[in-house]
This record gives structure tokens, sequence and C-alpha cells, in this order.
């Protein structure tokens, strides 16, 4: 296995700008036109992360604090924050900004778990995370947190 890896290596940031196929009904951005650049902006830096493939198990809960509207550009920003034996969690800040004023709002985050896979297509190992910094360190602890709770729920919906 490779040698661990700083979150920073495999960050990503992700910008779309927000046209009229983007919209729903209320003429705002679709919530799922949103998740769908969330999950790739966190498959990319899994898989920057790995460098191996990797594939979406879980995504925590999104609350949209606000609307992104048209004209917008949406901007999805992916950092690896917990790594287990093939799991990696990914957090996901989205913010949307608008090009002519340059105000930014933060719209909602989520937190997005991917597994790496081998030649096999099954689960295989991924790097460690290289912890560099307090900041680093509180983050992957509150990631095994909610990677224990994702297990445990998981386990009760089993029974």
């Amino acid at each position: 296995m490779s040698t661990a890896k700083a979150s920073s290596e495999s960050r990503v940031t992700l910008h779309q700008l927000m046209l009229p196929e983007h919209a729903n009904a209320h003429s705002n951005v679709h919530g799922g036109v949103i998740l769908r650049m969330v999950d790739e902006a966190g498959a990319i830096a899994a898989m920057r992360h790995a460098r191996l493939p990797c594939v979406t198990i879980s995504i925590d809960s999104m609350t949209f604090r606000q609307p992104v509207h048209l004209g917008e550009l949406l901007i999805c920003t992916a950092t690896v924050t917990w790594v287990g034996r093939s799991a990696i969690e990914v957090h996901c800040d989205v913010h949307a900004e608008n090009p002519i004023t340059g105000i930014v709002s933060h719209t909602n985050s989520a937190f997005l778990v991917f597994v790496a896979l081998g030649p096999d297509g099954k689960p295989t190992a991924a790097p460690a995370l290289a912890l560099r910094d307090e900041d680093e360190r509180r983050r992957f602890e509150e990631g095994k947190i909610r990677q224990a709770h994702r297990i445990g729920a998981r386990s009760e919906r089993a029974r």
C-alpha cells in the first residue's frame, strides 16, 4: 500500500454556471443538479486520494439552506476528511457566486463516503490520511465518529 497522503493532495473545486437546463419548476437550480455536482466533486477527491476507482456508498443528510439561482456560479469544494481501510469520507462545501456582483453565499454542505475498488471491482485498501495539523486531526476524529454512527445505523436497519 502507498504512503499516507495529505488532504490537500486530493482537494478539488468544481465550478459550473447554472443555466436554464438546470432549473426546477420554481426557476431555481434543481436540488438534483446540486447533488450530482456534490457527488462528482466528492468522487474526484476520493479517486485522487486513492488513485483507484471509487464508488459512492453514502451521502449524509444535506439541507439546502437557500436556493441557487440561474446565472450563478455553483462552486463545490471537496476535501478528504477521514479514511478507513477502503472507505474514504469526503466533505463537500457548496457555494453560489453571483458573477456580476461577486457576492458568494454558502448554500449547503454534505459528507459523502466512497469505497476504493481494486482491479477485481471489490473494495480494496486506500492510502491512509496524513494528518498535518490539529484541525485535520479533529476532522479525522469527527469522521471516525460519523463512520461508527453510519455502521451502527446500518446494523440497526438490518435487524
